[in-house]
């Protein structure tokens, strides 16, 4: 259509310039077969001839002085001076001549023809003309039915050829393209297409590969992983994470500004956002959860944050019990050297009488008794934690050592009026002796303590299976159940006032739980308040520790 249209503006052009050029030369053909007989006429009748002549030309005849001997139209006259006019003087000098000239009247125009007669006087004859614009005008109306006609032919013929060229290229099939399908000018474009199909392919299994890697990679990672947009829009993560925030909102969540998460996340993965790494310990029930997220940065810009989700309830709950620890054994030890130092100064000081000496001297020795056995099972519970140095293992038999530990705690025994029986028969297991006698001791000794008067203590051994069982049964006050989980942390006592009053470190059952730790045996706990409390230990029979 463009084509078409430029095609018909240029053909007008030429046309127009044509015509136009054509009308003024039939003009002054006119004019010139005119002027010859108008001459013959002025030759035969004189000036005599005019009166007869009819004619819409102008008609001017001067002297060679310029003197007007006729004029046709002398409305018309100017009053300039004719022999400065461009056709008399070309007539005067040359015989003939001819001019142009625009009319008052825009777009009228002027021919103009002139010729010296035989007798020197010039005739000159003029005819309006019309111009360039005006023969445009007159042309136009058909040249703009020619020029409309054309167009809807044009765009007519351009639908059904855009239709024809472009029906091969929709009916293309993008996935399998065939060449033989279509004309040969989409050859090349079909062979592209099935060179970037192979290249996509090809990058969409790469795609597959590496993503079924990382999806293998992240879910099988106990800890969370989160991917995230500049807009808080979870982009990718696996399951650990997705649990715990669901877990936490109580509802799925895909953006952590708009689905509720907890404040804490958000305010993180927003210092992130920010282009700063952060960090904190998010608390939910019984577990703690480490997050740390860090910006995703290119060309100075956060494009992303990646959120790192950790489990580190143990790590909590060892610096918690490390904290108590400390605590603890410095309650521990500050209690005896406090005794031993305010024994100490009084004898200093000469404030003791002499008689009572020996009563404070003996004070000494068992808060140093008292300190000295703290500072062991302190000792012996660091070499179990840290499975230090031991003596060589052996097979011991615990009915034997069950024994010893009850004839040495006879004396104790029947302090507090409590019996001692030891049931069953030789058991053997692979161990090491002086732990395997600390922990049937502590474990006797503490059901001597907390006994009630009279009561009894029974130590039974026996074979169920694979395992030898070794359970220390008495009568004593019992523990109560919410206190059960905890008997076996280190300084935890049930009732603080009675263990000031019987004594002890707090650290016996800690030191029979880590002991069956290290002989890999289980300890179970069966207790009633005021009835009695029965632990048991299950050792692997003649089992090696490796």
């Amino acid at each position: 259509m463009l084509v078409s249209g430029l095609v018909l503006i240029l053909s007008f052009g030429l046309f127009l310039v044509a015509a136009y050029q054509y009308v003024q030369m039939e003009s002054m053909q006119h004019l010139k077969s005119e002027m010859t007989c108008i001459s013959e006429g002025i030759r035969l009748n004189g000036a005599a001839y005019f009166e007869q002549l009819r004619t819409k030309d102008r008609i001017t005849w001067i002297e060679a002085d310029g003197t007007v001997l006729y004029d046709s139209a002398p409305e018309q006259a100017s009053t300039d001076d004719l022999l400065e006019r461009e056709e008399f003087r070309q007539a005067l000098e040359e015989g003939s001549g001819s001019s142009t000239r625009q009319a008052e009247s825009f777009p009228q125009y002027y021919l103009y023809y002139a010729q010296r007669q035989p007798d020197g006087t010039v005739l000159r004859v003029s005819c309006a003309q019309d111009s360039m614009v005006s023969v445009m005008i007159i042309l136009s109306s058909p040249l703009l039915g020619i020029f409309i006609l054309v167009l809807v032919l044009c765009t007519f013929f351009a639908y059904r050829l855009a239709r024809q060229i472009v029906l091969p290229i929709n009916q293309i099939d993008l996935d399998y393209p065939n060449v033989d399908a279509t004309y040969r000018e989409l050859t090349p474009l079909v062979s592209k297409i099935q060179q970037q199909n192979r290249t996509i392919a090809q990058q969409m299994d790469e795609l597959s590969r590496k993503r079924r890697e990382f999806a293998a990679i992240t879910e099988g990672m106990t800890e969370g992983f989160l991917l995230l947009d500049p807009h808080t829009n979870i982009l990718s993560g696996n399951r650990s994470a997705l649990a715990l925030l669901e877990q936490t909102s109580g509802q799925q969540i895909e953006n952590l500004r708009r689905d509720g998460c907890v404040p804490e996340i958000r305010d993180t993965v927003e210092l992130a956002i920010a282009g700063k790494r952060s960090e904190f310990i998010l608390e939910i029930e019984d577990r703690s959860w480490q997050m740390i997220a860090n910006p995703v940065v290119a060309h100075g810009q956060v494009h992303g944050v990646v959120v790192l989700v950790m489990d580190v309830t143990e790590r909590e709950q060892r610096d918690q019990l490390r904290r108590e620890f400390s605590a603890n054994v410095s309650h521990e030890l500050k209690t005896p050297l406090t005794s031993i130092s305010g024994f100490a100064e009084l004898i200093k000081e000469g404030l003791v009488p002499p008689d009572m000496m020996q009563e404070f001297a003996g004070d000494i020795y068992r808060e140093s008794q008292r300190l000295m056995d703290l500072v062991n099972d302190i000792l012996r519970l660091s070499q179990l934690d840290e499975q230090g140095a031991m003596p060589s293992a052996a097979s011991v038999d615990l009915y034997a050592l069950s024994q010893s530990v009850l004839d040495r705690l006879a004396s104790v025994a029947e302090e507090n009026e409590v019996t001692l029986h030891l049931t069953g028969e030789t058991q053997t297991v692979w161990g090491v002796e002086p732990i395997l006698d600390e922990m049937i001791y502590n474990l006797c000794e503490n059901a001597i303590k907390y006994n009630q008067r009279p009561g009894s203590v029974e130590v039974l051994l026996r074979r169920t299976g694979d395992e030898v069982v070794l359970t220390v049964r008495d009568t004593g006050i019992g523990i109560p159940t919410k206190d059960q989980p905890r008997v076996f942390e280190r300084f935890f006592r049930v009732d603080k006032s009675h263990s000031k009053a019987v004594g002890g470190t707090g650290l016996g059952l800690s030191i029979v739980k880590h002991g069956a730790q290290y002989h890999n045996a289980r300890v179970e706990l069966n207790s009633r308040l005021g009835e009695g409390t029965e632990i048991t230990l299950f050792f692997p029979a003649e089992s090696k520790k490796s």
